[in-house]
């Protein structure tokens, strides 16, 4: 009798130690397993920013967190939203899964998909434009969503609701949202009250919460900030006048998700980015801290097309006033969002990006060498010059796939095309790495896999208007 109490005694001691051990461990993995914010601001290039060298606009928020943070001073997108889109959610170079406008094949796992079957509660609010019905930003893996740019629903929509801006035309879980809500209100205050409230529900548990503004794309109109607001007649004049107040609009959201999450006590262990889909409209020319003039690339294969700010802040765990010259591209958020959430091990196949989650730690990492762009937008509508085509750079030199070769550092509207290389030290070993780079790269015709018929685009794609 007194050894079997004895043994039970001895299994319950064992028991007890396994539970405090699983507790430790668990407390340890949470520690690591950081909440994520992702903001995405919609046609905003670097000379938009102050912390980048702006001196036309208003960004105190986002200059303050690139000081208690880390500011990447090469990131590079895609020339538009798109297959930006595409890529920084699945991971992957627009040759593996870039089909169509408007459109993220079903096939496709997404940053979402991941974190939510790590345990993180999830959440989209803002642009979508991404094909399909309200069943399908759960299919991406989004608990909840609150977006434009979303068709499929049968239910009909207020009859004033349009756009995104003024009176919008929203959905938000499987509903539009009714009059009363949109009625003299403004669209990107809705997507960042969402926000703020699935913050609010799951404070106590890890969270993902993907921010993709639609702030500051055209049309360029008030902000309820602007003296014109409350003027009907103001409202739809599309000038570029009410561009600079869509800029400081954009930074006042971005401040009111920083004192939401200082507030609930969440800065510590929360990883906020700060990113964007591609360059600023060609129709708006920003002045530089030195005197220099902007003018904005989206659609182009230029740096002002191409090259996008990216501020990265950890309060708890990452660098302070750190500014990168490493490279990173968008396939390199997806696995630094997944190490940040402790869960670099779930992919079952090869992405095409790295984890910069290092640098914003403020160690070395693993650097890249070269960025690459594949850029094949298949845009149904006019108004840019969308010509498809691939480049490979690093932080000084670019080449593209018909050979093309810039000292980008020293000529970014690339005026001159280098023939002499030998007069400028270390150009002819860049483009030899660079060559090798887009040589290494599938053909275009890899992408033909994902095809499908017009009738089944039509399908799918529901209601994508505008870009």
């Amino acid at each position: 009798m007194m050894c079997l109490s004895s043994g039970i005694r001895s299994i319950r001691a064992w028991a007890k130690f396994l539970l405090y051990f699983l507790a430790f461990s668990y407390a340890g993995m949470a520690a690591e397993r950081a909440n994520i914010v992702l903001i995405m601001a919609d046609d905003m290039g670097i000379e938009c920013l102050g912390s980048y060298g702006s001196a036309a606009y208003e960004t105190p928020n986002l200059d303050r967190l690139a000081e208690n943070g880390v500011r990447f001073e090469h990131c590079y997108s895609t020339p538009l939203c798109t297959p930006s889109r595409v890529q920084i959610m699945t991971g992957k170079y627009g040759f593996r899964n870039y089909v169509d406008f408007g459109t993220l094949p079903l096939d496709q796992v997404t940053f979402a998909n991941l974190l939510k079957d790590s345990g993180y509660a999830t959440c989209i609010a803002g642009k979508w434009q991404l094909g399909g019905d309200d069943k399908t930003p759960g299919h991406f893996g989004f608990d909840q969503y609150c977006v434009s740019h979303l068709g499929g629903l049968e239910e009909k929509p207020d009859e004033e609701a349009k756009g995104r801006f003024a009176h919008p035309l929203i959905q938000q879980d499987g509903r539009y949202l009714p009059g009363d809500r949109i009625r003299d209100a403004y669209g990107p205050d809705l997507f960042c009250d969402y926000l703020l409230e699935f913050i609010d529900a799951n404070q106590d548990r890890p969270f993902f919460a993907y921010y993709p503004m639609v702030l500051v794309h055209t049309p360029f109109v008030p902000t309820p900030d602007s003296l014109e607001w409350n003027d009907p007649l103001q409202r739809d004049v599309k000038e570029s006048r009410n561009f600079a107040e869509m800029v400081r609009y954009a930074d006042k959201l971005v401040g009111r998700i920083i004192e939401r999450l200082e507030k609930r006590g969440l800065l510590d262990e929360t990883l906020i980015l700060f990113t964007g889909d591609n360059g600023t409209h060609v129709s708006v020319s920003s002045e530089l801290q030195n005197g220099s003039t902007i003018h904005g690339g989206k659609g182009t294969m230029l740096d002002t097309g191409t090259r996008v700010p990216l501020i990265a802040s950890w309060k708890g765990s990452g660098a302070r006033g750190l500014v990168s010259e490493d490279l990173v591209d968008f396939t390199d958020f997806l696995p630094t969002l997944l190490e940040a959430g402790g869960r670099l091990d779930v992919m079952g196949e090869q992405l095409d990006g790295r984890s910069f989650l290092p640098q914003i730690r403020g160690e070395k990492g693993d650097p890249r060498q070269w960025v690459f762009c594949h850029y094949d937008p298949n845009v149904p509508f006019g108004g840019f010059q969308l010509h498809a085509g691939r480049w490979a750079r690093d932080q000084r030199f670019k080449l593209y796939e018909d050979g093309r070769f810039y000292d980008v550092a020293n000529d970014p509207r690339e005026q001159k095309d280098l023939q002499s290389l030998e007069r400028i030290p270390g150009a002819a070993s860049a483009r030899k790495r660079l060559r090798e780079v887009l040589e290494s790269m599938p053909a275009w015709v890899e992408v033909g896999a994902h095809h499908r018929s017009s009738e089944q685009n039509k399908k799918y794609l529901g209601s994508t208007s505008g870009n």
